[in-house]
């Protein structure tokens, strides 16, 4: 229940459909409207609920930005204001983040191929990347050297082993969640 939770607020940052006030779907219509809808739903929610932050200032936007460092907020997001719903990642998210070089250990995928790469960070914790993009599995493969068998993380996560010097830069732990972005090939 959210009386329970540590924290017992909870943040809405859009509205997708809103029948009892003749909006059946919202998806269509541009963040700008659907953003009214959600301030005018949560009106009368009380305090347990509440929208989040959201400007249209650039400087407003870096200030929370700075200022949000070392909160617990992971960073901020951008999205077009006139741009209708749609599923996926259509915004961007700016985050509170360092890099790091991680030497690369093995791979998901194939070797011409790979979706993600596991990595050894420098703490000496293994983990497995999130999937690279086209172009930079396509710079990342030909220094693959694949071994037999197949290795797996911690978290019981299966890939192939490889051998080299292969070292990535990557984005690691930057969110709630373990997260390592592979940034560029070193």
């Amino acid at each position: 229940m959210l009386q329970d939770s540590a924290n017992s607020r909870a943040s809405a940052f859009d509205v997708l459909a809103h029948p009892a006030a003749g909006f059946p779907d919202l998806r269509p219509r541009p963040y700008v409207e659907r953003r009214q809808v959600l301030l005018d739903v949560l009106a009368d929610a009380g305090p347990s609920i509440v929208p989040v932050w959201s400007t249209t200032d650039l400087d407003e936007g870096l200030l929370w930005y700075a200022a949000l460092e070392g909160t617990g907020v992971e960073g901020i997001v951008a999205k077009p204001l006139r741009g209708a719903y749609k599923a996926g990642r259509v915004w961007a998210k700016i985050r509170h983040a360092d890099t790091v070089d991680a030497a690369v250990v093995g791979f998901t995928g194939s070797a011409r191929h790979p979706k993600a790469l596991a990595v050894r960070l420098p703490d000496g914790r293994g983990a497995l990347s999130q999937r690279l993009t086209t172009p930079l599995s396509s710079i990342v493969a030909p220094r693959l050297v694949p071994q037999a068998g197949r290795a797996f993380t911690k978290d019981g996560d299966s890939y192939t082993p490889a051998v080299g010097d292969v070292v990535v830069e990557v984005v690691a732990g930057t969110t709630r969640h373990a997260v390592v972005t592979v940034v560029r090939l070193r």
